[in-house]
C-alpha cells in the first residue's frame, strides 16, 4: 500500500513540475539558509579559536576595567612600576611587557597606509611568540631612550614597500620619522576582519612620548612558564595589582585578567549566540515553505475531487486516500530538503572562502534540517490529506 501511494505521489508531482518546484522552493531556501548560517557560524568560531590560540597557550592579558571592550578607559591605567612589581613577585612569569596602542597613517614616499601603532618592550615578542623574518628587534638603548625605530608587519610592508626591502627605510608617522629595523614573520591569520600582520611595532616609550603623550600603559601582556602554573600566576598577579591600585578587600577589581582560553571562550560564545539567532531567523522560511505546501495540497485536493470520488467508490478506504496525499506532501518537502542540503553545501563552501573562515561541515545539522523539512510535509500535509479522505464519494463524483 505504501509503495503504491509513493508511485501515485510521484505521478501527481510529475503532472505539474513547475508548480511542484515553486511549492518546494520555500523549503529549499529554508533548509539551505539554516545549514549555511550554522556552518558559517561554526567556521567563524573555529577561526576565532585558532586566532586566539596562535597568540600562545600560556599568554595572559591584563586590561583596566572589569570587562573587556568599551568601559575599560574609565579605570586607572597601568604604570611601568606595576610591570616591575609583577616581574619581581610572580615567579612563573617568563616574559612581560606593557602595551600602548594608537592608530596612525604611515607614509613612505608616495605611499601611505592607516594601521595600528603598537608600543611594546622586547618581551612582547617572546610572550606573543612573534619572530622577525629579517632585521632585528629593539636594542636596550632604543627601549630606554624611546628612539623612533620600528618593526613592521607583512601587510604594512606590502602596502608601503611593495617588492622593495623595508630594512633601513625611514617612514613618516604623524610628526616624526621612524627607521625600519625589522620585518615580522607573517602569522597567516587574517580572519573575522582582524589582520594581525597589519601593525607597526615601536618601543613602548616612543609611543608614549610621541603618540600617546603620557606614561600610561593600556594593557599588560605576559606569558607564564607552563599551563600548570597559569592559575597560580593569575592569582598572584591579581594580588599584586590589587595592592598597587589600593583596592580594599570588599571592593571589586578595577582590572581584568584573562588568559587565551578565557578570551577564546568569550569570543566563541558570542559567535555561537549569533549563529543561533541567525539560524532561528532562517528557520522561519521553513515554516513559510510548509504553508506553501499546505496551500498547494489544498488546491490539488480541489482539482482532483472527482479522482478521489472514483477511488472511494471502487473500494478505496479513507486511510488509503489519506496516505496518498500525505505521502505526496512528504515527498515534496523531502525533495526540497535534499535540494536545500545540496545548495547549502555549495553556498557554504563559497561563502567560507569569501569570508576566509574554515569550512566546518556538521553532519548533525544537515540531518536535522532534512528531518525538519520532512516533518513539515507531515504537519502541513495532514490537513489537506484529511480533507481528501473525508470527501463524500457521491458528492465527489458529481464534481466537475
Amino acid at each position: 500500500m505504501l509503495a503504491s501511494a509513493i508511485v501515485l505521489a510521484f505521478q501527481a508531482i510529475r503532472r505539474n513540475p513547475a508548480r511542484s518546484f515553486l511549492t518546494v522552493l520555500g523549503v529549499v531556501i529554508g533548509v539551505a539558509a539554516v545549514i549555511t548560517m550554522v556552518t558559517l557560524g561554526r567556521g567563524a568560531s573555529r577561526a576565532v579559536a585558532d586566532q586566539i590560540s596562535s597568540l600562545g597557550s600560556n599568554l595572559v592579558v591584563v586590561r583596566p576595567g572589569q570587562r573587556m571592550g568599551p568601559g575599560g578607559e574609565r579605570a586607572p591605567q597601568f604604570r611601568a612600576a606595576d610591570i616591575q612589581a609583577i616581574r619581581a613577585r610572580v615567579a612563573s612569569v617568563t616574559a612581560i611587557s606593557g602595551v600602548e596602542t594608537a592608530g596612525a597613517t604611515v607614509v613612505y614616499r608616495a605611499h601611505n597606509w592607516s594601521t595600528s601603532i603598537v608600543g611594546v618592550d622586547n618581551d612582547y615578542f617572546r610572550a606573543r611568540q612573534l619572530r622577525v623574518a629579517s632585521g632585528r628587534l629593539f636594542s636596550e638603548a632604543e627601549q630606554r631612550s624611546g628612539r623612533p625605530v620600528c618593526v613592521v608587519g607583512e601587510t604594512v610592508r606590502r602596502e608601503l614597500f611593495g617588492a622593495a626591502d623595508p630594512l633601513g627605510a625611514r617612514v613618516r608617522v604623524k610628526g616624526f620619522s621612524c627607521d625600519v629595523v625589522g620585518l615580522l614573520t607573517s602569522t597567516g591569520q587574517a580572519s573575522m576582519g582582524m589582520d594581525q600582520d597589519d601593525l607597526v611595532i615601536m618601543p613602548l616609550k616612543t609611543v608614549q612620548r610621541r603618540l600617546a603623550g603620557s606614561n600610561d600603559i593600556g594593557q599588560i601582556v605576559l606569558s607564564v612558564r607552563d599551563q600548570e602554573s597559569l592559575e597560580r600566576a593569575k592569582a598572584e598577579l591579581t594580588q599584586v595589582l590589587r595592592e598597587r591600585r589600593r583596592i580594599a578587600r570588599n571592593e571589586d577589581d578595577n582590572f581584568n585578567v584573562m588568559d587565551t582560553r578565557q578570551i577564546a571562550d568569550a569570543l566563541t560564545g558570542t559567535t555561537r549566540i549569533l549563529t543561533l539567532l541567525l539560524g532561528a531567523v532562517a528557520a522561519v522560511s521553513l515554516v513559510v515553505g510548509g504553508i506553501g505546501i499546505m496551500n498547494i495540497m489544498l488546491v490539488s485536493v480541489t482539482e482532483r475531487t472527482r479522482e478521489i470520488g472514483i477511488r472511494l467508490a471502487v473500494g478505496a478506504l479513507e486511510g488509503d486516500v489519506l496516505l496518498q496525499f500525505l505521502v505526496e506532501a512528504v515527498t515534496l518537502s523531502a525533495f526540497g530538503g535534499l535540494v536545500g542540503v545540496a545548495l547549502a553545501a555549495v553556498s557554504s563552501i563559497v561563502l567560507t572562502r569569501m569570508m576566509a573562515v574554515p569550512f566546518a561541515f556538521d553532519p548533525a545539522i544537515n540531518a536535522v534540517a532534512f528531518g525538519v523539512a520532512a516533518a513539515i510535509g507531515v504537519v502541513f500535509g495532514y490537513v489537506p490529506a484529511r480533507r481528501a479522505a473525508r470527501l463524500d464519494p457521491i458528492v465527489a463524483l458529481r464534481h466537475e
